[in-house]
């Protein structure tokens, strides 16, 4: 006579598919975060100009349809306003949002934001956190940004 009933000492055939499943998930969910966070950092439409020694981007071209604001970030980080005589300081992104508002208003810039463009210079010792903030900041109000480049002439 057992103690232990045969059936509970034979081993069992099947496998246990929980742990499975759970790490399935767990991949699923890793690979759509990745595929949002790529769509929101790398889809946003941003095109790059080029900007040779004949064009003049700092006036407004009477025939086209679209006024041309010049932004720059410089190598420290900081935001500047390009006009045709002087380089403006912007304190942070707010005042540039408040720029082109005021400008709008006073008539300078046209009303529909797609109308306008905005060329963004960027230095080569730019960090990127500042280029990214500046490039969403804008995008989300709704402006076309084309950051810019200058051919570099051979020394």
């Amino acid at each position: 006579m057992n103690l232990i009933p045969e059936e509970e000492l034979k081993g069992k055939a099947g496998f246990n598919l929980a742990p499975m499943v759970d790490f399935l998930f767990l991949v699923i969910a890793v690979f759509a975060t990745l595929a949002v966070t790529r769509a929101a950092l790398f889809d946003s439409e941003v095109n790059l100009v080029r900007i040779t020694e004949n064009e003049d981007f700092s006036k407004t071209n009477a025939e086209s349809d679209f006024s041309i604001v010049n932004l720059a970030v410089t190598a420290a980080g900081e935001y500047k306003w390009i006009t045709e005589f002087n380089e403006y300081l912007m304190e942070n992104l707010q005042a540039i949002e408040q720029e082109l508002t005021k400008q709008e208003h006073l008539g300078l810039l046209p009303r529909d934001h797609k109308k306008t463009k905005i060329l963004l210079h960027i230095d080569k010792k730019a960090e990127w956190e500042p280029v990214a903030q500046i490039i969403f900041a804008l995008k989300k109000t709704g402006f076309h940004i084309s950051p810019v480049y200058e051919i570099e002439e051979a020394v």
